[in-house]
C-alpha cells in the first residue's frame, strides 16, 4: 500500500492549562507537513525556541491514541490514549521532568476541504505534583500546492 505524498500544511497549536481560576495559554504557528501511512494521519513540524534552538514535532494520530514525539533541544514521546494513564519523560537543557498523562478526551477531525482539528482534553502530573488541566488544540490547513 503505497503511502500518500506529504503535504506542505499551516500548523495552529493551542496549549491550555487550568489550575483552580489560573488559567496559561501558549500558541505556536509553524509550516509543516503533513501525510497518511499506513492508515496512520501523521504531522510534522519544527519549532525555533527563543535561543535558536530547534525542536523537531511529530504527531502521529490514530483511533483512540495520540502519539507526540519531540526530539533536538528538548526531548519527550508524549503518548495519549483514550481513558487511560501513560508516562514519559521531558528531557530539556536543564533536566528531565517525570510526566504522567491522563487522557479524558480526543477528538480528531481529518483533513476536509483542506482543514484539520484534533483537541485532546488530559490531566498532566509533572514529578509527582498536584495533576492540572490541560486542553490541546491543534490544526492545520493545507496550503495549495499547483
Amino acid at each position: 500500500m503505497m503511502s500518500e505524498p506529504k503535504k506542505r500544511v499551516t500548523i495552529q497549536l493551542k496549549t491550555t492549562i487550568q489550575d483552580g481560576q489560573e488559567r496559561e495559554e501558549n500558541q505556536l504557528e509553524a509550516i509543516g507537513f503533513f501525510f497518511n501511512k499506513k492508515g496512520l494521519d501523521v504531522l510534522h513540524f519544527t519549532e525555533k525556541l527563543e535561543d535558536d534552538a530547534e525542536v523537531s514535532t511529530l504527531v502521529t494520530i490514530q483511533t483512540e491514541k495520540i502519539s507526540i514525539k519531540r526530539s533536538g533541544a528538548v526531548s519527550m514521546h508524549q503518548q495519549f490514549r483514550l481513558g487511560q494513564k501513560t508516562e514519559t519523560v521531558y528531557q530539556h537543557p536543564h533536566g528531565h521532568i517525570h510526566m504522567e498523562t491522563y487522557t479524558k478526551q480526543i477528538v480528531y477531525y481529518p483533513p476536509s476541504k483542506g482543514l484539520a482539528r484534533l483537541a485532546i482534553d488530559y490531566m498532566l502530573r509533572l514529578n509527582g505534583q498536584a495533576a492540572r488541566n490541560h486542553t490541546l488544540e491543534l490544526q492545520f490547513i493545507e496550503e495549495d500546492c499547483e
